[in-house]
């Protein structure tokens, strides 16, 4: 009888988790992002993106600024996954990133961005140009 108990029990919990609402789920996020960026000492850029979340498309700008050590300019291309999405207008906001980079000519980097709201976007892709970087970024993302 104690184990015919504790089956229903384990089942219940099992019905229950299978049932969380889709409002609730975090689903992964795939983008794309065209960016440009030049600077002196302070850089800024700009650039547009699109975002698939649940089977539909989503286009979007990012602006940002960084403050550090910034010569040059250069030109993006790149891909990613987002984690951390629960809802479509947790996408938007500001998102911070600390790194160091560089392109001469061409060359291939990567970064991760992660907003207040748990959202991280993991980047990657082809950088050209010619530019040196190390700095703290801060990444403006608005959806259209």
């Amino acid at each position: 009888m104690r184990s015919y108990s504790a089956g229903l029990v384990m089942l219940f919990l099992v019905v229950a988790a299978g049932s969380a609402t889709r409002s609730h789920a975090q689903a992964p996020g795939y983008v794309s992002v065209v960016f440009a960026k030049a600077g002196l000492i302070v850089g800024a850029g700009g650039g547009r993106g699109v975002l698939t979340y649940r089977g539909r498309d989503y286009p979007f700008r990012v602006s940002g600024l960084s403050l550090g050590i910034t010569i040059g300019a250069s030109a993006m291309r790149l891909t990613g996954r987002v984690s951390g999405l629960r809802e479509l207008k947790d996408f938007s906001g500001v998102y911070e990133a600390v790194g160091a980079g560089g392109a001469l000519v061409g060359g291939f980097g990567g970064v991760q961005l992660t907003n207040k709201k748990g959202v991280t976007i993991a980047l990657q892709g082809v950088e050209t140009g010619l530019e040196f970087a190390a700095n703290r970024s801060g990444i403006r993302i608005m959806l259209q």
